[in-house]
């Protein structure tokens, strides 16, 4: 992997990465899609059906397999905060970039999104509560932090290329 993007659902991990992809000429890989692929169902249906510790097996495992792709990688909100992924994701060698948006940007990207199942769970004061529990662990595998509130996307990946250096 190029380089890896971390941060909270609604943070613009997903946006951000397919235009510094795009920007840089390399394929872009979205974790949650690898995690829907291989467990052929969508992730709403996989924390149903099999819950979250096993979301989080399959998780780890395309996490692994990332690790032989070339590109930039968008991780789910989650993936830096559970055993064994913070070692993964320093072993890759990749930059990582923290995007990190306030409680009140995120509240207002993610509202009325059906398919994020915490938020279903946690509402907003748990997700401002789970924010900030996570914080620390994205601080331990990040490499460079960009705040994408009233930053256009555009913006963002520019920030991104001028600080860390991705080979074009």
């Amino acid at each position: 992997m190029d380089l890896i993007l971390v941060g909270f659902m609604g943070s613009g991990k997903t946006t951000i990465g397919r235009l510094l992809a795009n920007r840089l000429g390399k394929d872009y890989f979205d974790l949650d899609e690898m995690i829907v692929e291989r467990a052929g169902m969508s992730i709403p249906e996989i924390f149903k059906i099999l819950g979250e510790e096993e979301f989080r097996k399959i998780e780890q495992q395309c996490l692994k397999d990332a690790e032989q792709l070339s590109g930039v990688l968008g991780t789910g909100g989650g993936t830096p905060t559970f055993e064994g992924n913070q070692q993964i994701l320093i072993q890759m060698g990749a930059p990582v970039v923290l995007l990190q948006a306030s409680i009140e940007t995120t509240l207002s990207r993610i509202a009325g999104n059906d398919d994020r199942p915490l938020v279903k769970k946690f509402g907003s004061d748990g997700l401002k509560h789970l924010l900030e529990q996570r914080q620390a662990d994205y601080g331990l595998v990040s490499d460079v932090q960009i705040v994408t509130d009233n930053l256009a996307p555009m913006e963002v990946v520019h920030k991104i290329v001028n600080q860390i250096k991705v080979v074009e």
